[in-house]
């Protein structure tokens, strides 16, 4: 009954949202090994699982800054099957910090961190991912790598099992173009990946998770098209890390917000 009112709200909360489809599960991808991707983060409120996240170091998650209107409480680390969870371990409580000018996914700056209440026990299970070092332009067409617990197809559900696909880089100018064909103007600070040119890409429920290329994370999803994830229809959009290393930094040096 709670999965079913769960999953109600969800759907109710994109139809609501209309054109920016937020969240969002791997399309035409495949299961992730248990001993890979181990900075995957199940961003939850009450209810359980709202968006995704990854961990940057023992104290912080990288999410969507549109993620908030979720309420999220938690965060769950160290498990790729959300009815595998160790509420006493695996369990962390969070303080949101978004981006201080974030208003809307139209506006951009879609990106939050999320400080755990308590350290993050690195393991064999549980290890940080690595952020660029500098702004970086991944080369168009380069492979990387989405990952999510949410939607598997258009209208579907949220997922036990962890999901990765590969997507390629979108030209940003083509991009750009592409949504502009439907009027609409794409934020600044974005990097386009996947849905479009591709059977692949991201769905609701897969929100704040990352971008990895290089084995870097170097965007946090963002949102597509309609809530439709029968692609290709237009690229998926990432928010850019690399324009946010400076207030992220700042951040994790003061180990506050």
């Amino acid at each position: 009954m709670m999965h079913a009112l769960h999953r109600f709200l969800l759907l109710h909360l994109l139809t609501c949202l209309g054109l920016y489809a937020l969240g969002s599960e791997i399309i035409n991808g495949q299961n992730v090994p248990e001993n890979l991707m181990l900075y995957m983060a199940s961003v939850q409120n009450n209810g359980g699982h709202v968006c995704g996240g990854f961990l940057i170091n023992e104290h912080f998650v990288v999410t969507a800054a549109h993620c908030e209107r979720r309420n999220p409480t938690s965060v769950v680390l160290g498990t790729h099957n959300l009815q595998k969870v160790d509420n006493n371990t695996m369990r962390y409580r969070v303080k949101t910090c978004k981006f201080p000018s974030y208003e809307n996914v139209n506006k951009g700056d879609d990106i939050m961190l999320l400080k755990l209440s308590r350290k993050a026990r690195l393991g064999k299970k549980v290890q940080p991912i690595q952020l660029p070092n500098t702004e970086v332009k991944v080369k168009d067409k380069s492979k990387c790598r989405v990952a999510g617990w949410g939607f598997t197809k258009t209208g579907g559900e949220i997922v036990k099992d962890l999901r990765v696909v590969d997507v390629p880089i979108v030209n940003l100018e083509d991009c750009k173009n592409k949504w502009g064909h439907i009027g609409k103007n794409l934020p600044a600070n974005i990097i386009c990946a996947g849905g479009s040119g591709t059977n692949k890409g991201f769905c609701q429920g897969d929100s704040g998770g990352p971008l990895v290329c290089n084995g870097k994370a170097v965007g946090v999803v963002s949102f597509n098209y309609r809530a439709n994830c029968d692609y290709p229809n237009k690229p998926n959009v990432y928010t850019d890390v690399s324009k946010y290393l400076t207030w992220i930094k700042k951040i994790l040096k003061q180990n506050n917000c």
